[in-house]
C-alpha cells in the first residue's frame, strides 16, 4: 500500500502551516477541543494475504446470492432479501439486479393482506423512485380512517409501516397518520420488547431508516441480523468481509498535517464517507473531502480568528481567484488562501479532458459564494443584527455550505454528472435549497447553544424568536416542523421520472443525511461527541469478527 503521506489529500495542501498568533503576536487561543484521534490513524499496515482471501470470497459469494435472488424471483422472500441486502451495506454489488427485481415487483402490483409485506414493498419502490400510492395502506383503516386498534399487537408490521411512512409526500395523510400512530405504539410497546426486535425498534425510533446512512447502519444491521435465528448466512458473510474490506479511510491519508481551527479531519471523512462509500466513487470521495476540509478551516477563521478588515480582503482576493492577491493578504491568512487556489487547481489537473473546466469552474463559483456569505454573517456579528427569517436564510443557506459541497461531490463522479447537472446547480433548484434548509435548522437547533457562548451571529432561531415575538422552545419546533416539510418536498422530487439519475440525486440526500446523524446527540461535528466517536470507531477502526 502507497505511504499514508503520498495520498491526494496530503499532497493538496503545500504551504506553511497557518500562524495561529495574532496581531499583537500572542497566540490565538480556540474554542475547539483538540482532535480526540491524536495520531492514532498514521500507524495503519495492510495484511495483503488476508484482504486477497477476503476479496476471492467475496466473489464467490456475490455469485450465490444472485443465484438466491433469481430462485426468489417473484415472491415475497425476494423482497426480504433486497431489504437484508440494502441494510447489510453490500446493495452496491447486486445494482442491476435489485433494480430488475423491483421493476417487476412494480409492475406485477400484487395485494398482499398483511401490514409487514404492504409497507416493506411500499418502502422498497419508493427508495427506487416508484410513485406507489399510499392508499395501499387503507385497508388497514378502520370505518373512521383510523388505524386499526388490532395492528397494535403487530410489533413488526408496525415497524415496517414506522419506516416505510417517512417516505411520504406533501398532501399524503395516511403517511403522516401512520408516522403518529406507528410511532405512539412503538414507544409504547418497547417496555415489553427484548432481544433483537427490540434493538432494532429503539434505533428505528431514534433515527428512521430514511435518515441514515446506509453504510453505517450496515455496521448495526450485521450485530442484529446474526442474532436473528434464521438469518441469511451467505449475505451475512458476504457483509462481514465486505465491511471489513471497505474501511476507506486508509485510501486518504489521515497523517496529514494541516493546523486547522477544529482539527476534525477524521470527523470531516467520516461526514463526506456518508455521501459515497463505494470504491467506483474513490476519486469523488477524494475530492470532496479536501474540500469540506478547506471549508471548515474558512469557516473556523471568519468565526473565530479574523478580523472583520481581513476578512473583507480575503473575499475579495477570493473573488479574484489571482494568486499574486496573495500579496494583499495579511500573513496568517496567506496559507488558506494558497491551500484552495492549489488545491483546486490539482483537483483540476486530476479531471479528465472533457471534464475539466465545466467542472472546477463552478466549484470556483460555489466556493466564492460560500466565503462571501461567511462575510455577510460576521457582518451581522460585528453589528449585533438579528435578521429576519427571509434575510438570514438568504445568506445562511449558502453559508451552511450544502451547495459548495454538493458540487465538490459531483465534481469527481463520472458521466451520470453532465453539464447539464452543473447548470443545475447554478438555478438553486428548490431540491437542493431544501436539503441547505435541512442542513442550516439542524444545525442551529443542536449548536446554537455552543455558538452563543461567544461572538457569533444569529441563529435562524433567534431570527424566528425575535420575528414572531415567541419562546425559543415555540421557535426550536416550528423550525423542526420546516424540517420535515423540506424532508417531504426532497422524497417528491426523487420520485420518477426524475431529472437526473437516482444515482446523482442520492448524493444530495446522503449529504442531508448526514446532517442528521452529525446533530442527533448534538453537534457532533464540533464537540465531538461520545455517540460520533463510536460511530467513527465502529465504521474505521475495529474490524467486524469473522
Amino acid at each position: 500500500m502507497a505511504s499514508l503521506n503520498s495520498s491526494p489529500l496530503s499532497s493538496a495542501v503545500h504551504p506553511p502551516p497557518l500562524n495561529r498568533k495574532n496581531k499583537n503576536g500572542a497566540d490565538r487561543p480556540s474554542p475547539f477541543h483538540p482532535s480526540v484521534w491524536g495520531d492514532f490513524f498514521i500507524s495503519y499496515s495492510e495484511d495483503h494475504k488476508k484482504t486477497d482471501a477476503w476479496t476471492r470470497r467475496v466473489g464467490e459469494l456475490k455469485e450465490e446470492v444472485k443465484k438466491m435472488l433469481i430462485r426468489a424471483k417473484g415472491s415475497v422472500k425476494e423482497m426480504i432479501m433486497i431489504d437484508e441486502i440494502q441494510r447489510l451495506g453490500v446493495a452496491y454489488h447486486f445494482e442491476k439486479e435489485i433494480n430488475y427485481a423491483l421493476e417487476h415487483v412494480y409492475d406485477a402490483n400484487i395485494d398482499y393482506d398483511d401490514l409487514k409485506t404492504v409497507a416493506l414493498r411500499f418502502r422498497l419502490l419508493r427508495q427506487e423512485g416508484y410513485n406507489v400510492s399510499s392508499d395501499v395502506f387503507n385497508k388497514f383503516k378502520d370505518g373512521e380512517g383510523n388505524f386499526k386498534e388490532g395492528l397494535c399487537s403487530d410489533v413488526e408490521g408496525l415497524l415496517s409501516l414506522y419506516e416505510a411512512a417517512f417516505y411520504g409526500t406533501h398532501g399524503e395523510d395516511t403517511l403522516d397518520a401512520a408516522t403518529s400512530f406507528t410511532k405512539g405504539q412503538l414507544t409504547s410497546l418497547m417496555t415489553h420488547l427484548d432481544g433483537p426486535l427490540a434493538t432494532q425498534v429503539g434505533h428505528a425510533l431514534q433515527l428512521p431508516m430514511r435518515k441514515r446512512i446506509a453504510r453505517l447502519d450496515a455496521r448495526f444491521y450485521i450485530s442484529l441480523f446474526q442474532q436473528h435465528k434464521q438469518h441469511n448466512d451467505v449475505i451475512l458473510e458476504l457483509a462481514k468481509l465486505d465491511f471489513n474490506l471497505i474501511q476507506w479511510w486508509k485510501d486518504i491519508g489521515l497523517a496529514a498535517k494541516y493546523p486547522i481551527a477544529r482539527d476534525r479531519l477524521v470527523e470531516g471523512y467520516f461526514w463526506m464517507l456518508g455521501v459515497y462509500f463505494e470504491p467506483q466513487y474513490a476519486r469523488g470521495r477524494n475530492i470532496v473531502v479536501r474540500m469540506f476540509k478547506l471549508g471548515s478551516i474558512i469557516d473556523d477563521n471568519f468565526d473565530v480568528d479574523g478580523r472583520f478588515e481581513d476578512l473583507k480582503v480575503f473575499t475579495d482576493a477570493i473573488k479574484r481567484w489571482d494568486l499574486s492577491a496573495m500579496d494583499q493578504l495579511p500573513e496568517y491568512m496567506r496559507p488558506i488562501y494558497h491551500a484552495v487556489l492549489s488545491t483546486v487547481n490539482e483537483i483540476e489537473n486530476e479531471l479528465l479532458p472533457g471534464e475539466k473546466f465545466f467542472r472546477t469552474d463552478l466549484l470556483k463559483q460555489e466556493t466564492k459564494v460560500l466565503i462571501q456569505a461567511y462575510l455577510e454573517e460576521v457582518q451581522w456579528c460585528n453589528n449585533g443584527y438579528v435578521p429576519t427569517l427571509e434575510e438570514h436564510l438568504k445568506v445562511s443557506l449558502l453559508s451552511a455550505g450544502y451547495l459548495f459541497l454538493t458540487t465538490a461531490s459531483f465534481v469527481g463522479m463520472g458521466e451520470e454528472v453532465t453539464k447539464e447537472a452543473f447548470d443545475w446547480i447554478k438555478t438553486r433548484p428548490k431540491f437542493l435549497m431544501d436539503s441547505s434548509l435541512i442542513c442550516r435548522l439542524v444545525n442551529d437547533i443542536e449548536s446554537n447553544e455552543f455558538e452563543q457562548k461567544r461572538p457569533h451571529a444569529a441563529s435562524v432561531i433567534e431570527s424566528y424568536m425575535k420575528e414572531y415575538g415567541v419562546s425559543r422552545p415555540v421557535a426550536s419546533e416550528k423550525i423542526r416542523e420546516m424540517v420535515t416539510s423540506a424532508w417531504k418536498d426532497m422524497n417528491k422530487f426523487c420520485l420518477k421520472p426524475t431529472l437526473f439519475p437516482l444515482s446523482l440525486l442520492t448524493r444530495v440526500v446522503n449529504l442531508t443525511r448526514m446532517i442528521e446523524v452529525i446533530y442527533l446527540h448534538g453537534d457532533g461535528y464540533t464537540n465531538c461527541s461520545r455517540e460520533i466517536k463510536e460511530m467513527i470507531k465502529s465504521m474505521f477502526v475495529d474490524p467486524i469478527p469473522l
